[in-house]
């Protein structure tokens, strides 16, 4: 009866929005507003403002980023932000200082700087006169994170958030560290940042010293991947930005969401569970993009669903929202595994009921079998270095494929237990969670478990997973060696899911001593031993309608551009028969365009190389190459930016080039290079 109350009172409100939202304002764009910070930094926004906003002053809506609104988040940018515009709001879609066409310098992500930045911009906005003092910030990824993190600095004019693909925790849920592992997207995302932050300013918007600016961001641009693994333990400064440190910090209601297929899919709960502050949470089936325009389907109306969260928040409308379910997550149904979707079937639930409180069912491991009742065993395992090639993307966000597809050949190197053939369907919704007892032969290691879906066929799905340095097993923040040949207890908190296991199926737990090429190896093979665990699974049993609807996705005119080279993506390992080395190797060419309004080209290709023998950890190699494209009449700009990464059984070694080509002529070049000690990783 619950939920049918609940889409009844959701009907009611999208009729009520319906009947006021054909009024639509005009609205203005500018797209090089200046905003100057306290030291004179000079901030370039973009802004979408309706014509009458200085008679009726409206809500601001900021969007705070590095990543270059002339032409890196242009195309979601025209979907979004004119949308909100049109319907009463001042949308201000912000540069961050160092980065697109704003000034100063880029320090770090999240820096003290960048959030006193964003604390000042919010402050800036609630005193125009279009604007009638207050403020909503939003994002995705960068901004999602940064979003949470200003709202915990209480700026007095912010009043709502909504935060899509971010984290609480950026030691522990980032793109740094997982379970104490070391990701190599730690590396990856250095290298995207490299060339990101490395780029021009346009030279339409800045004729008088656009290359100035450029020379001394080249000078003076960060190389992050070393300023990160400098801290291998979850100190100071990962506590600065983890809003988890103190969740009472946040008064800004907050909307939080997330999809399925990112790697940001644990803060959705983590928020509704810990917030005083009003907090609603959302996790479609989605990879790491805007709920209106992901894959897989199905996508939601998310630009009406934020319009009812603004309206209310900002507005003082009453617009439903505070009656929604706490809770939307959308339960998705088995499919044959494969690298890319376009669609997962299955439905949305409500739930409002806290997550701890929802029935739990306990397996224990045996001799290969996960059983209702305890058992003694004794299983070993030393998963060659390759296990981990069918784990997919970390963060599934470029042109795919990225998803994890049949596990079977990962299940070969790992220790797999198994149900028998379902009876009943089982509803996993949250974070599973294992103990085991274990033992391994050298003091560092690394466990990947694996939750799996085992089809009739033998195929092998994974539908949520967890990895633990085993030197972090009681503490990121002191880590403590293993003891050779003595047991002891682990925990694994696998990442949050909502998936339903069909009857006919066998659940499956795997476990592996290596998980490549998704975090990076310890510095020796390791055996592990187990010899008992428990695997307690979250359910909320669940029927086959919808227990909540949402509108289809509606948006503004897409981004009008020349398209000039098409993009394009290929995915391949290739092994070394003569060395044993095997070779990971990803092309992402995302294209070449000129905008159809102001004519700037821009074009980029992304590569990676991730290479690994099977028998030796210390083989282990990453390396990235960008190169990026800028063009005007008469000027064009390309940067080309490479990283690479290695280990021996005491430091990372790390160095990085930059180039930069001014029509063709190399007119500025840089190396870093540094060596960092391993500590218990």
């Amino acid at each position: 009866m619950r939920k049918h109350a609940h889409l009844d009172s959701h009907r009611r409100a999208l009729n009520d929005a319906s009947m006021t939202s054909n009024s639509l304002h005009p609205i203005t764009e500018n797209p090089d507003l200046g905003i100057n910070m306290p030291d004179g930094t000079r901030l370039s926004a973009r802004t979408w403002i309706p014509d009458d906003a200085k008679d009726a002053p409206v809500p601001a809506i900021l969007e705070f980023l590095p990543y270059r609104k002339r032409d890196g988040t242009t195309a979601r940018d025209c979907l979004t932000h004119p949308y909100f515009a049109k319907r009463g709001y001042a949308c201000i879609r912000v540069d961050m200082r160092g980065n697109g066409d704003s000034e100063g310098l880029m320090e770090d992500d999240y820096s003290p700087q960048e959030l006193a930045d964003a604390v000042e911009t919010i402050k800036w906005l609630a005193a125009q006169p279009w604007c009638n003092g207050n403020v909503g910030m939003m994002g995705i990824s960068w901004g999602g994170f940064n979003s949470l993190q200003v709202a915990a600095l209480q700026p007095d004019a912010l009043k709502a958030i909504i935060t899509l693909c971010s984290t609480v925790d950026r030691y522990a849920d980032d793109i740094h560290f997982k379970g104490g592992c070391l990701l190599n997207e730690n590396l990856g995302w250095s290298g995207t940042m490299w060339s990101y932050s490395s780029r021009a300013p346009d030279p339409m918007l800045r004729p008088d010293d656009w290359r100035d600016l450029w020379m001394e961001r080249l000078e003076n641009e960060p190389f992050l991947a070393a300023h990160w693994l400098k801290h291998q333990r979850r100190d100071a400064y990962w506590e600065h930005g983890s809003v988890c440190e103190d969740y009472s910090q946040i008064k800004a209601a907050t909307l939080a969401i997330g999809g399925w297929g990112d790697a940001y899919k644990n803060a959705p709960p983590a928020l509704i569970q810990n917030l005083e502050a009003p907090a609603k949470a959302i996790i479609g089936p989605w990879v790491h993009k805007y709920p209106h325009f992901a894959i897989p389907e199905p996508r939601i109306g998310f630009l009406q669903e934020a319009l009812r969260w603004w309206d209310h928040w900002l507005k003082g409308e009453d617009t439903g929202v505070e009656k929604d379910p706490t809770y939307r997550p959308y339960l998705m149904d088995a499919l044959p595994p494969k690298s890319w979707y376009t669609e997962r079937p299955g439905r949305w639930l409500a739930i409002d009921e806290p997550l701890s409180e929802l029935p739990k069912e306990i397996w224990h491991l045996g001799s290969g079998t996960l059983q209702s009742a305890p058992t003694s065993f004794k299983t070993t395992v030393n998963s060659p270095q390759t296990c981990g090639a069918h784990s997919g993307e970390y963060c599934a966000i470029w042109l795919g494929p990225e998803l994890p597809d049949d596990q079977r050949s990962d299940d070969a190197m790992s220790a797999v237990f198994t149900t028998d053939p379902l009876h009943e369907k089982r509803d996993i919704v949250g974070a599973p969670q294992i103990t085991l007892t274990l033992s391994t032969d050298t003091p560092q290691g690394q466990i990947a478990v694996r939750l799996l879906d085992i089809a009739p066929n033998g195929a092998s799905s994974r539908i949520t997973y967890g990895v633990l340095n085993l030197s972090h097993r009681k503490s990121h923040a002191e880590p403590r060696a293993m003891t050779p040949d003595e047991a002891e207890e682990v925990v694994v908190t696998l990442d949050h899911c909502a998936y339903r296991l069909p009857a006919g199926h066998r659940l499956g737990l795997a476990v592996s001593t290596a998980y490549w090429p998704l975090i990076w190896p310890s510095p020796e093979a390791t055996t592990l031993t187990l010899t008992q665990g428990t695997l307690t699974l979250p359910l909320r049993p669940s029927g086959d309608d919808d227990e909540w609807t949402f509108e289809p996705p509606e948006a503004e005119t897409p981004w009008q551009v020349e398209t000039l080279r098409e993009g394009s993506n290929s995915r391949k390992t290739v092994t070394d028969w003569t060395t044993g080395i095997v070779t990971l190797e990803i092309v992402d060419d995302f294209g070449k365009v000129k905008d159809s309004d102001h004519g700037l080209i821009n074009g980029s290709i992304a590569r990676e190389w991730w290479s690994i023998h099977p028998d030796d950890p210390l083989s282990a190699h990453g390396r990235t190459h960008w190169s990026d494209e800028q063009e005007r009449e008469g000027i064009t700009l390309r940067t080309e930016t490479t990283s690479e990464m290695s280990s021996d059984a005491t430091h990372f070694h790390l160095k990085a080039r930059l180039e930069a080509f001014e029509n063709d002529e190399l007119v500025f070049e840089k190396d870093v290079q540094s060596s960092i000690e391993r500590d218990n990783l």
